[in-house]
């Protein structure tokens, strides 16, 4: 079982997302080691790129400042080799396929392998063309996380059928940020995929309440948050690590209490 499979036969998982470089790499640092103190889960590192075409302004914006302050994929992954001294907690990449290709597919798999990570997220990876990481993925023993959205319908069973690691399962249509209601049904999508595989189903886009995240809770695997902690990271800058590890706390809090 990969670390990321394991970490949902614990309960109700709470997944973070944070911006790598914002507002720096040391904080970026500090960040993890904080949250997983706090009681996330998993956390998803977001490697800047100029143009996310699946992110809200938030995230934009903070990969905007990040790419302003020298942040580059090879100092990326030095950070996470210097956290994986003093953290253990699953670790994920997400970002986009043409820094991956630009990078290098086999390269870009190897040093995730070599700095710690478990999993990669790709939102703008066709499923049908998922072939062109995939390989690389099973030979270093990344996990290749599968998005469902709620368009996705009769794909959904095709998608679940080989996803690995666990499904992220997309709330609500257009990009990331913070919404007032989640409106989308993702009990059905859930079903779908439980129907072809007994994998977990983490449902994000959206959620940024701890009232929010416990309703959510009562019927999925986990819970991802990013664009209200990147929004708290703009908002503090460098002294961001404690008032977010204090949100991390309420929200793990709020899922486990369903």
């Amino acid at each position: 079982m990969s670390r990321i499979k394991e970490v949902f036969t614990k309960g109700k998982a709470f997944i973070t997302f944070i911006t790598a470089g914002d507002p720096s790499l040391d904080i970026t640092g500090q960040l993890i080691i904080e949250m997983a103190k706090s009681g996330a889960d998993l956390i998803e590192i977001g490697i800047p790129f100029s143009d996310p075409v699946a992110e809200g302004s938030v995230i934009q914006q903070a990969d905007e400042r990040a790419l302003k302050g020298g942040t580059t994929t090879d100092k990326i992954f030095k950070m996470v080799e210097e956290v994986r001294k003093q953290c253990e907690i699953p670790l994920a990449f997400m970002t986009y396929i043409n820094p991956v290709f630009t990078y290098g597919g086999e390269r870009f798999l190897k040093n995730c392998k070599n700095c710690g990570i478990d999993a990669l997220i790709v939102p703008d990876l066709p499923f049908e063309e998922k072939g062109e990481l995939e390989p690389y993925c099973n030979k270093y023993g990344i996990d290749l996380i599968s998005f469902i959205a709620p368009t996705s319908h009769e794909r959904i069973r095709m998608i679940a059928r080989e996803a690995k690691g666990f499904v992220y399962c997309v709330s609500s249509m257009g990009v990331t940020g913070v919404r007032n209601k989640i409106t989308a049904n993702a009990r059905d999508m859930i079903r779908l995929v439980k129907a072809e595989q007994d994998i977990p189903c983490a449902i994000g886009f959206g959620i940024a309440t701890p009232e929010q995240a416990g309703e959510i809770a009562l019927y999925c695997d986990g819970i991802i948050v990013g664009s209200a902690i990147v929004k708290m990271v703009g908002e503090y800058g460098a002294d961001c690590v404690r008032p977010i590890g204090e949100y991390v706390t309420k929200m793990k809090k709020a899922i486990c209490s369903y």
